[in-house]
């Protein structure tokens, strides 16, 4: 089992940043494909960011090209999603997400797949709300 608890949302004016946390624990595998989602009310859950935790894969939605990045702290078990240049469109609960085994891990994080959430793991969210 893998328990996610995200941290560091919060309320900023346009043009503001936030950096997300989500410490993982429970699994001890180094290669797991994880996430960012979000979901804004009466949305979708839409894919923001994902990566191959320990590998070269990476993946970003195209509304958050060039203002959003992930990265990964190996050695704290925790992925981070860097928000930049925030508008009042990217307002949502972001929810970490993640694949356990390596080879699920593998399908999951592809091209095709990665913005689909269908993860096996998932955290409780934060909340990011941004101001015009």
């Amino acid at each position: 089992q893998v328990q996610l608890v995200e941290s560091g949302g919060g309320s900023v004016q346009a043009g503001g940043s936030l950096k997300l946390s989500c410490e993982a624990s429970g699994d001890s595998n180094s290669r797991k494909c994880m996430g960012w989602f979000r979901q804004a009310p009466g949305k979708e859950r839409e894919g923001v960011a994902a990566m191959l935790t320990g590998g070269d894969r990476i993946y970003y939605a195209e509304s958050v090209k060039g203002r959003f990045t992930i990265s990964e702290d190996n050695a704290k078990n925790t992925l981070y999603l860097q928000m930049t240049d925030l508008r009042p469109e990217d307002t949502a609960m972001y929810y970490c997400a993640a694949e356990s085994s390596f080879f699920s891990s593998l399908r999951r994080c592809s091209a095709g797949t990665w913005y689909v959430p269908e993860f096996k793991y998932w955290g409780l969210g934060t909340q990011v709300t941004v101001s015009s």
